[in-house]
């Protein structure tokens, strides 16, 4: 029985799960926590990932792997040296200090350009605008890169000593096309300007299929990960595109993901251009593609209402269950942790309709509804884009666990609602990666072998006005 290991390095913590390369039984987990990073000046040391995978490795107590995966948080800035080494801290997704960065490139290349040569428009989050960042604040840095690579890029390299990456991963650095399977290193040129050691192609980690070995593991790595032989490595790839391969998800699927920020992105068979930048153009694992909407705005919104009320969360949920659809007119725009992307970090959110009877159901469920609604609109932006969004509507995150969360999505969307089984769907999706490696196989081939999506099926209650709510959100939004 050949075992595989999908690891999960994000923003919190790094989590693996080793299971059967055959048929996806679960058969061993381990986590290790990161340091703590927020914006503006969002940043971690690398180091501190190696050493979360080698304590969560430790903590799995796994001793005997065929095949490993890394999937990391996407479009982070690793920048490092010829030898490998970091230059200095990587600048995380949600690091803002690049925002006048992303204004500048955009205004001066103009964002139809940039959505067609890359897929997406770029904001502060994406890796090109922290590069531009670097060359401007840190120049001996810049001038001493000797490989851009993203934060799975950085593990899978300390693991195999190969530079390397894969097209999901990389359509979000904002300077490889999806569309066009390529680097598209004259958008470097005009976005952050020319490097002084040479051409960016030289600078560039080689992109990888879905299926290739990146390699082995280094001739000591294994005993030093306390494993007995030398997995043979994926390509990894980004967090995003590895919960779609743990999920398993087919063309015109669709996932809402409450978390800390809130996302609804599809799997999609042709490219998206979006030129409002409201969807960003990622690729998938697979071969397919990832059309993507991302809000800040995710479970931290109840969280907060549900401390302003003096309740914990499920109270809250329960309060919002036990008000009227539409909260009485009460309406939330839930800009509460800034706006739709990084560059409107200063974004503050509105309630309105409030009158002097509005009750604590209300307001609770005017919060689950601001988000959900929220949400809604990016899935009517991936409409709008093109994609088909026919499929399955799968729920994942923390909001997955909320029955207000679950109940209110259905009765807003007017749709069946898959609450995912689960909650490590990136480690998961890692370790479909994984084993399609080992096996020599395509991943989505390997995720239906598994039977990834299971979950618990919530319907639309009937009565629900859902185009009035949403009309109202709409206005209040602006």
């Amino acid at each position: 029985m050949p075992l595989v290991m999908g690891v999960d390095s994000s923003t919190q913590s790094t989590k693996v799960e080793v299971r059967d390369a055959d048929d996806g039984r679960l058969l061993a987990e381990g986590r290790a926590a990161h340091p703590a990073a927020m914006p503006p000046r969002s940043e971690q040391d690398p180091g501190a990932w190696w050493d979360a995978l080698v304590n969560a490795i430790r903590a799995s107590g796994a001793r005997d792997i065929a095949a490993m995966s890394v999937a990391g948080q996407q479009h982070g800035l690793v920048a490092v040296d010829e030898a490998g080494t970091p230059l200095r801290p990587a600048k995380l997704w949600n690091d803002t200090e690049s925002a006048p960065q992303a204004a500048s490139m955009v205004a001066r290349i103009g964002a139809e350009r940039w959505a067609r040569a890359t897929g997406s428009v770029p904001v502060a989050s994406f890796t090109v605008t922290k590069l531009a960042w670097l060359a401007e604040h840190e120049p001996a840095a810049f001038r001493s890169i000797g490989t851009v690579m993203l934060p799975h890029d950085y593990l899978t390299f300390r693991l195999t000593g190969r530079r390397v990456t894969d097209r999901g991963d990389a359509s979000g650095t904002g300077y490889w096309s999806p569309a066009e399977e390529r680097w598209r290193t004259d958008v470097l040129d005009a976005a952050v300007g020319a490097h002084p050691r040479g051409p960016w192609t030289d600078l560039l980690p080689e992109v990888l299929g879905p299926s290739d070995a990146s390699d082995w593991t280094g001739a000591s790595m294994h005993e030093f990960l306390g494993l007995r032989g030398r997995p043979l490595c994926g390509p990894g790839t980004g967090d995003n595109m590895a919960a779609a391969l743990g999920l398993g998800l087919r063309t015109g699927d669709v996932v809402v993901s409450i978390g800390t920020s809130g996302t609804v992105y599809a799997a999609s068979a042709t490219p998206t251009f979006d030129a409002t930048g409201a969807v960003a153009g990622f690729a998938d694992a697979t071969g397919r593609f990832l059309p993507l909407v991302c809000t800040l705005n995710g479970a931290p919104v109840t969280d907060t209402f549900a401390r302003m009320l003096g309740v914990d969360h499920d109270t809250l949920a329960q309060l919002a269950l036990d008000a009227e659809p539409g909260a009485g007119g009460i309406v939330l725009v839930p800009y509460l942790h800034g706006e739709r992307t990084p560059n409107r970090p200063d974004a503050t959110g509105t309630v309105t309709g409030i009158r002097g009877d509005a009750t604590r159901d209300q307001l609770a469920r005017a919060a689950f509804e601001g988000v959900v609604c929220g949400l809604l609109d990016g899935l009517d932006a991936l409409r709008a884009a093109g994609v088909a969004t026919d499929g399955r509507l799968y729920l994942v995150g923390g909001g997955a666990r909320s029955v207000a969360y679950r109940q209110i999505l259905a009765d807003l969307a007017g749709r069946e609602v898959t609450a995912a089984d689960g909650q490590e769907h990136v480690a998961t999706g890692a370790a479909v990666q994984a084993a399609a490696v080992l096996h020599n196989a395509p991943p989505d081939q390997v995720a239906a072998a598994w039977n990834l999506g299971s979950g618990t099926l919530v319907w639309p209650r009937p009565g629900v006005d859902r185009a009035a709510i949403r009309a109202n959100y709409a206005k209040a939004r602006g």
